[in-house]
């Protein structure tokens, strides 16, 4: 039971887990996560942490798409933005890195959505560890992690 779990049990939001055998030597954690469960990519969601001007923060996006640092600080009302040290990133989560979740980290930190999340009725997301997704509207997660809705990724 990862806290990702417990939270969406805990707010009684609808959900369903999705476990998978992570390979080790898979070079896409997402990429991973999307052929295993047999899943459009666009459905199945990365959470990266980022640097702003003076905190770090979360975003969520497609697992087929870059995270543009330009629009996530915009979204995120930041001069700019940076990929987190990974240290620092697994510090604030609590998660290791591959298996980071938006939902149960350790510190709230400011959370941005990729706005392509609202053309599905669910979304896929780290459920907390590496081959353990949590399937949920993207609506719930939005609610959940308080996130802000934005447009932050560009085509791979």
């Amino acid at each position: 039971m990862t806290p990702a779990i417990l939270l969406a049990r805990k707010a009684k939001i609808p959900h369903t887990i999705h476990e998978y055998q992570h390979d080790a030597e898979a070079e896409s954690y997402g990429g991973e996560a999307a052929e295993k469960l047999g899943q459009s990519p666009e459905r199945v969601f990365k959470t990266l942490v980022v640097q702003l001007d003076a905190a770090l923060a979360v975003a969520i996006l497609p697992v087929n798409r870059m995270l543009s640092l330009k629009q996530m600080a915009k979204a995120a009302g930041s001069k700019k933005a940076a990929m987190a040290d990974k240290v620092l990133a697994q510090r604030s989560t609590g998660y290791v890195l591959g298996g980071v979740s938006p939902l149960g980290q350790k510190k709230r930190l400011l959370t941005v959505l990729d706005d392509s999340s609202k053309q599905f009725s669910t979304i896929f997301v780290s459920a907390g560890r590496r081959g353990l997704e949590i399937e949920l509207a993207a609506a719930d997660l939005q609610a959940l992690t308080q996130a802000r809705l934005a447009s932050i990724s560009a085509e791979d």
